[in-house]
């Protein structure tokens, strides 16, 4: 392949913003130290990494997936589910519970309430701050 153009790779990456990213990314690693996956004959990183999507030596894909993975600041480890132990241990603490309330009597619990002129006497009754120089 003489040249390379656009038109080379735009069937294998559709959206030409998207191929650009892609490329500059590859270029980018390849000035880095990146394996090249075709002859360079004296190209540039930019045409060798367009050359290689066009040949299809590199997933697209996985291209994209590189790019996103070096431009998370904040990457979430998924760890393994222990969902049986947890079940387990949630029934026994729901058994527990209901042998505790079986035996005790129930609390009512009362909050103080207040109506509201209650409230707007209150409020009345406050004192507004003194103003001073630093407010």
């Amino acid at each position: 392949m003489a040249r390379v153009t656009v038109e080379d790779c735009v069937d294998k990456v559709e959206n030409r913003f998207e191929l650009v990213l892609l490329a500059s990314h590859r270029a980018r690693q390849i000035s880095q130290g990146g394996q090249i996956t075709v002859d360079r004959d004296n190209d540039k990183n930019p045409v060798v990494a367009l050359r290689e999507i066009a040949d299809e030596t590199l997933s697209p894909d996985d291209l994209k997936e590189d790019l996103i993975h070096s431009l998370q600041r904040h990457v979430e480890i998924d760890e393994p589910e222990v969902a049986a132990p947890i079940a387990g241990l949630i029934e026994a603490g729901d058994e527990l519970m209901e042998s505790l309330v079986e035996g005790t009597e129930e609390e009512v619990i009362t909050f103080d309430s207040m109506s509201e002129e209650e409230l707007l006497a209150g409020i009345e009754g406050l004192v507004a701050p003194e103003k001073n120089d630093d407010f």
